[in-house]
């Protein structure tokens, strides 16, 4: 079997284990997340219904191995999401997952928005911008729904809790790119 049909396996076992998390909540049934590999890795599960935003849960920081991220954000993202309420059972066969796994988080020298919007990489970074303890970040999936930079940054401020924001030294920017699959 070669590299990429077992990435492939991997990437099944990683979509199915989420899906069984969710749907432990509506049965008696348990989730045994410490069958896969040990690795530590950042993650998102985002949720989808009708292709619409249903819940995303993950983290920056890699804290725990992947398979438990991966089972506690699934549940995280379609119960706990304060922007939704709680999955339902009549929702749990409908709902679309997708797992976003970060790559290194990589710092970003920049002047101003316009050599922000310069160094950007539409599609592929993922971006994260921190000021005065706050924090917000976009998978790189954001940008098929906000394709131009300057709308991306914006939202993302906003995000932050930073939308009258004007340009500060202070702010630090990374970007990073996922390895992303989906049902």
């Amino acid at each position: 079997m070669n590299k990429e049909s077992q990435q492939g396996q991997g990437d099944n076992a990683l979509l199915a284990l989420a899906r069984a998390s969710i749907a432990a909540k509506f049965t008696s049934q348990q989730v045994r997340p410490e069958c896969f590999e040990a690795r530590h890795q950042a993650c998102f599960v985002t949720l989808t219904l009708d292709g619409k935003l249903r819940g995303c849960i993950g983290t920056l920081e890699a804290q725990q191995p992947l398979a438990l991220a991966v089972a506690r954000y699934a549940k995280a993202a379609a119960f706990d999401d304060h922007r939704f309420a709680p999955l339902t059972l009549a929702e749990l066969d409908q709902v679309k997952i997708s797992i976003s796994i970060l790559g290194p988080m990589l710092p970003m020298q920049v002047a101003s928005f316009d050599d922000l919007y310069r160094q950007l990489r539409p599609h592929l970074d993922g971006v994260t911008v921190q000021l005065a303890g706050r924090r917000a970040t976009f998978l790189p999936q954001v940008w098929q729904s906000l394709p131009e930079p300057s709308q991306f940054i914006a939202a993302l401020l906003q995000k932050a809790g930073l939308e009258q924001a004007t340009w500060s030294d202070d702010m630090a920017w990374s970007r990073y790119q996922t390895h992303s699959i989906s049902e």
